[in-house]
């Protein structure tokens, strides 16, 4: 399954980067010396002083300030923990999203700006069998599919199942067509020519009693292919 596939190199992914930042950490730990390691360090320094005036050398009277060292250190390693730590919460923040309007109930739909869409709206500004892109579950982009008196009682994912790229609709081929492989799928988001492994994924449609779009999840079987839905 692709899905799958691509949240197993997901988890893999976030591993390693925790992996990375924990052993920054300990690299941390490593530079504060314990304190017979300091008070060795001192006893070194007093004593190659000594040896340097038995020989008749110039002491400078200078010992070399270990724990500053160590303080240094310590602030550049945890300096570059940083954008590890940043682009591990990246990873979470973007594959693991905060879902609005429930986890399982439905969500209103967004326009680009982020503007809700209202069904009567909606209408005025659409023709039967028209498609336009609107934020949908998690604020991925679906597609909501126009018909003469409203829209239908589902929306197409328009992210494609072969690499992820965006799917526009082209109405003179009256399908949806992947710029990037050449992928197509029917006016309902089945595939219909690879190298996509499956179809587009689908989702509810509603209407709020405010009179808004909502989308919900969908788990039954796909009614385009009588298979169980690979989106969820």
């Amino acid at each position: 399954m692709v899905a799958l596939r691509r949240h197993r190199e997901v988890r893999r992914t976030v591993a390693s980067a925790m992996l990375v930042a924990s052993a920054m950490l300990v690299a941390c730990s490593t530079f504060v010396a314990p304190a017979a390691l300091r008070t060795s360090a001192c006893s070194l320094g007093r004593s190659t002083a000594a040896v340097q005036l038995q020989a008749g050398g110039e002491y400078t009277g200078f010992v070399p300030d270990m724990q500053r060292r160590q303080l240094m250190n310590l602030v550049t390693v945890a300096a570059s923990a940083v954008p590890v730590l940043v682009c591990l919460g990246g990873y979470l923040y973007y594959f693991y999203p905060q879902v609005g309007g429930g986890g399982g109930g439905a969500t209103p739909c967004g326009d680009i700006a982020g503007a809700a869409i209202v069904l009567t709206d909606w209408v005025k500004n659409h023709k039967d069998n028209d498609r336009e892109l609107v934020q949908g579950l998690k604020g991925e982009p679906y597609y909501l599919l126009s018909t003469k008196d409203g829209i239908k009682d589902f929306a197409v994912l328009s992210v494609c199942t072969h690499l992820g790229c965006v799917v526009p609709w082209v109405p003179s081929a009256n399908k949806f067509c992947c710029p990037c492989h050449g992928s197509q799928y029917d006016e309902n988001g089945k595939v219909v020519r690879g190298p996509a492994p499956l179809s587009l994924g689908l989702a509810h449609t509603s209407i709020l009693e405010n009179g808004n779009v909502a989308v919900s999840p969908w788990t039954e079987t796909d009614f385009r292919t009588g298979l169980e839905p690979w989106w969820n």
